[in-house]
């Protein structure tokens, strides 16, 4: 039976899924997505009832980060499921979150597997490095998000530390892992070397920050809590409309201008405290409360409608049920339906990127538990007496 492809971009390689939770998950779900031939390795538990990390199999989360897979179980606490692992990792490249020292314990560690495959490439996410004070900490994306600076610019100023609504340092760790395989898989093809791609969601926090970090190294600025309000570029922000509330950027002085006049206030940027960039921030509350008295007259449909026609950037401001609605998210093909013989609904968010020729699509549901065992044992070379002993001795 031939193997579901997502995509052709990546169908010539395998990649060995060890990953739980999200962020290595995320990151082998851009592979998959984009036709690598992703293997899940399920451990098989001592409890067989207890719940695995990622929540329920069939639940909105694990079912968005396990699409175009399939799965097998494997006990790599058993020295002959160690012996199973090592004969796949030899042709393909591998990818885990577990803390550092645990990798190790299960022999299943960067250095052990390059001795099996000296042109593994692997694909390593962890919460805080591989080494250093802080590399046996377990990892969660909230305290990345405390320790890599951005709980301290987020938020209403005055308000106290507050987290972003989505695991940006886990899916930014994963993403970046990601793209640290491609390139490491890239280099291979010239030096026919393999390397150890690694990553942390405190290194992908601290990325994340870009200028708000380099207003610190640079300048010595360390950013506060603005809230809405873009932090240098002003106004940008949300305003108050007749039905509602808007998002207004107006990024330099031409863009300031157009709003001004859109707005119906011309005679804004003549005023001395609205004149320049510095100004229009010295004075950024007093300035969003006049613009509120002109965007409180119409709706929010009108004036994203009069600011775009203007030139203006500006949008409406959904709940996620009304983004899917939005005309433009669905020519975008965001949200797809993934294929199931069971006739379940499964409707997913897509990828952001399109490949004119290779384009990444829906093939394949998130698989149940070891379902794809036998099938990836064979393909692998194992005999169909050896796959009945592995069973039997609860290695799969």
């Amino acid at each position: 039976m031939p193997i579901p492809r997502a995509s052709q971009a990546l169908s010539r390689f395998t990649v060995l899924d060890l990953t739980r939770v999200r962020a290595g998950p995320t990151c082998v779900r851009q592979l998959a997505d984009w036709g690598a031939n992703v293997i899940k390795i399920d451990a098989i538990l001592e409890d067989a009832g207890g719940e695995q990390l990622g929540g329920p199999r069939h639940g909105s989360d694990f079912q968005n980060l396990h699409r175009n897979k399939r799965a097998m179980s494997l006990n790599l606490k058993n020295p002959k499921g160690l012996e199973v692992f090592n004969r796949l990792a030899a042709k393909a490249v591998v990818v885990e979150n577990f803390r550092p020292d645990v990798k190790a314990k299960l022999g299943v560690d960067y250095e052990s597997v390059k001795k099996i495959n000296p042109r593994i490439v692997y694909g390593s996410i962890s919460g805080f490095g591989q080494d250093g004070p802080y590399h046996k900490r377990p990892g969660f994306d909230q305290i990345a998000q405390g320790m890599g600076g951005l709980m301290s610019i987020t938020g209403a100023p005055g308000g106290g530390p507050m987290r972003v609504g989505i695991p940006v340092a886990d899916l930014t760790g994963g993403l970046f892992c990601a793209m640290g395989i491609l390139l490491a898989l890239l280099e291979r093809e010239v030096s026919g070397q393999g390397q150890w791609v690694q990553t942390s969601l405190l290194q992908a926090q601290i990325f994340m920050l870009d200028f708000q970090a380099a207003r610190w190294l640079m300048e010595k600025d360390v950013a506060q809590q603005a809230g809405n309000d873009h932090p240098t570029s002003i106004p940008t922000g949300v305003f108050k409309t007749s039905d509602g509330y808007i998002n207004i950027a107006t990024t330099g002085g031409r863009i300031w201008h157009r709003f001004c006049e859109a707005l119906g206030a011309p005679d804004l940027p003549n005023r001395p405290e609205y004149a320049t960039a510095p100004d229009r921030s010295k004075n950024r509350k007093q300035l969003n409360a006049e613009i509120n008295k002109f965007t409180e007259t119409k709706s929010s449909e009108t004036w994203v409608k009069e600011f775009n026609a203007a030139g203006v950037p500006c949008g409406p401001i959904y709940a996620i049920d009304e983004m899917f609605e939005d005309a433009q998210v669905k020519h975008l093909g965001m949200a797809q339906d993934v294929p199931n013989e069971e006739g379940r609904h499964i409707r997913l968010v897509a990828q952001p990127v399109t490949l004119s020729r290779t384009p990444s699509k829906m093939v394949a549901r998130p698989p149940e538990f070891g379902e794809h065992t036998e099938e990836v044992l064979a393909e692998f070379g194992f005999g169909a007496d050896e796959i009945k002993e592995l069973r039997a001795r609860k290695v799969v």
